[in-house]
Parts: structure tokens; sequence; C-alpha cells
């Protein structure tokens, strides 16, 4: 199934850990053919990770083609891949789902903290 045209990330970032944001974002780079496209999504409450997942893409040979305006309410990216595909490892493992309310709760415990 890869290398592929278009991989859709949508509906994950703001459900994952920022740990597992940055190795599934790495990981599209083992799922892109050169040319492909990554379409992402992740809402722009705090913490506002949308410009740090840009990097992480552009830092990893991706060019972002467009980008929701911040004052949209949410985040979607869309990134071509421009650089040479790296090989898939099976069995890779990219994130776990944690949900948005049990990081919502993480973020307030870690304010009042």
């Amino acid at each position: 199934m890869v290398l592929a045209d278009l991989v859709l990330v949508c509906g994950v970032f703001g459900n994952i850990t920022d740990a597992d944001i940055e190795r599934t974002v790495d990981a599209c780079s083992r799922l892109c053919r050169t040319g492909g496209t990554v379409i992402w999504t992740r809402h722009r409450g705090a913490p506002d990770m949308v410009p740090l997942i840009c990097e992480w893409f552009e830092t990893r040979g991706f060019e972002r083609q467009w980008l929701s305006e911040r004052d949209a309410g949410f985040g979607v990216g869309a990134h071509v891949f421009t650089g040479e595909p790296q090989l898939l490892v099976p069995g890779m493992h990219l994130f776990s789902f944690v949900g948005y309310d049990v990081l919502r709760q993480a973020n307030v415990q870690a304010g009042d903290a």
C-alpha cells in the first residue's frame, strides 16, 4: 500500500501524545512517495501544536502547501513530500490513541502543579 500519493492523518493529532505526533510525522516520510501529499488536522486549543507540527514536517523533507488560518479555530495542513522515501519498518508502532479528554485533563493538572 506504500508508497502513497495521499496520506490522511485526520482526527489523530489531537488524541495522541506530543511524542507520538512527532513519531507519526516522521513515519509519513516512510508512507509517502516523493511528490505525495499528507493532509492532517489538529485543534488549535492550548497547547497550540500546529506551528510545531509544521516544523516537524518541514524538517523531514515536506513543503507546506496550505495551512488553515489561526482564527479558523482548527488546524488543517497540507504538506508535499519532496524528499526521498525512507524504508517502512514492518510492525512499526506509530502511536497509542490516548483521547482528547485524557490529554486535556493531563494539561489541566500540569498547569495546576
